[in-house]
């Protein structure tokens, strides 16, 4: 199955996207859940959400819930001064819960350094998500736990990544499937087209999912893609969707697509996802200087969030007791990351040479003790 989407010619596009830069197309895509919540139907997408169960529908709610309380955590921290670096994802809550709560155990993400709902969703603990941009540990977590490789900041090279590790994993006779999740701005980049004429070689059972958020830092996506970004993919003989990003319901149905065909040997798929980064890029980062405030407006009218509770509340499935449960987990979550932020212990700073390898290597040996004589200096 390959998504279809029509395409505009640049001059058109062009026409389209109005004084802010932004694609005039964000509606050309699949969705079961209208910015108010209503349902509608998708003769695509419906089979693959037709056995999602109330509390699987509430749990769903209750992450993208979570994910966004985190996130807010997560900046606050970094303006107080306890995080050298956050990277916002809200806006984002949807693809990131909806795709997460349709893996496997066994399957093995690879994210950028935004999908904190996607770590939420495979089991993060408090303290994964904030020692490694605080600068206590190498890594976020320890991968084998939660499979999930460490949050990749070299924009696209996690999908080379993917695609390793799913040949690797067909090699072995394995049904688990691998998830490379990117940006909009990183499939400009060599290692994604190289990722992708790999794994459509090789059919290897890997899923890429971007996530177009309108912007690479400052760059509108226009600037990089004339037409949808899906429509790159079955170039490489890779089938894609394009979904509504902000649709927890397509999101989840998209990703139990393509996992079904990876799992039954049909190769890798791409899911384009257009949602809308409604903060910076990171806290570094002030996207006054290059967006307009009636676009973030009116992406605001499109909240994730806010279009699930509404159908839920629609169909009985959420109430003001369970809303008010959600409030209180994610408060508690916040509190648990700050805590685990602030408590951190510091370790002396030559133990950054501990662990590299996993036997003793005079070559780092020699660099620690000249590490530790600079340091001694500053004493005297």
């Amino acid at each position: 199955m390959t998504m279809t989407y029509t395409q505009t010619t640049p001059e058109q596009g062009a026409a389209d996207r109005g004084s802010t830069g932004t694609r005039g197309d964000v509606d050309d895509v699949s969705r079961l859940l209208e910015p108010d919540g209503s349902r509608i139907p998708d003769a695509e997408l419906d089979p693959w959400i037709a056995d999602l169960s109330p509390h699987e529908l509430r749990a769903l709610h209750r992450d993208m819930v979570l994910t966004r309380r985190l996130d807010a955590e997560g900046v606050a921290l970094q303006r107080q001064g306890q995080l050298a670096l956050w990277a916002p994802c809200r806006g984002q809550e949807a693809v990131q819960v909806g795709t997460a709560h349709a893996l496997a155990p066994g399957d093995f993400v690879f994210p950028s350094y935004r999908e904190h709902g996607v770590l939420l969703g495979r089991g993060a603990q408090p303290a994964d998500y904030v020692l490694a941009w605080r600068g206590e540990e190498h890594s976020a977590y320890d991968h084998t736990t939660i499979n999930a490789a460490p949050p990749q900041i070299i924009i696209g090279a996690q999908s080379l990544h993917a695609t390793g590790w799913a040949m690797g994993a067909q090699r072995d006779g394995s049904t688990d499937v691998a998830v490379a999740y990117y940006g909009d701005g990183a499939t400009s980049q060599g290692d994604v087209n190289e990722a992708m004429i790999f794994a459509s070689s090789f059919r290897a059972p890997v899923v890429f999912v971007c996530s177009n958020n309108q912007w690479a830092i400052s760059e509108p996506v226009t600037v990089q893609a004339k037409y949808p970004i899906a429509g790159r993919a079955p170039g490489f003989g890779i089938p894609s969707m394009r979904i509504d990003g902000n649709d927890a319901l397509a999101c989840v149905a998209a990703m139990r697509w393509a996992l079904d065909r990876a799992r039954r040997g049909e190769g890798p798929s791409f899911i384009e996802a257009v949602t809308y980064r409604m903060g910076p890029h990171t806290t570094s980062d002030d996207p006054t200087r290059y967006r307009d405030a009636a676009e973030v407006e009116a992406w605001s009218q499109r909240d994730p969030i806010a279009r699930l509770e509404a159908y839920l509340r629609a169909e009985g499935v959420l109430d003001d007791s369970a809303l008010d449960e959600v409030a209180r987990a994610a408060d508690a979550l916040a509190a648990d990351v700050r805590a685990a932020c602030i408590g951190a212990t510091t370790r002396s700073p030559e133990t950054m040479f501990d662990h590299v390898y996993a036997e003793p290597h005079p070559g780092l040996e020699r660099q620690k003790a000249e590490y530790v004589a600079y340091l001694a200096g500053f004493e005297k």
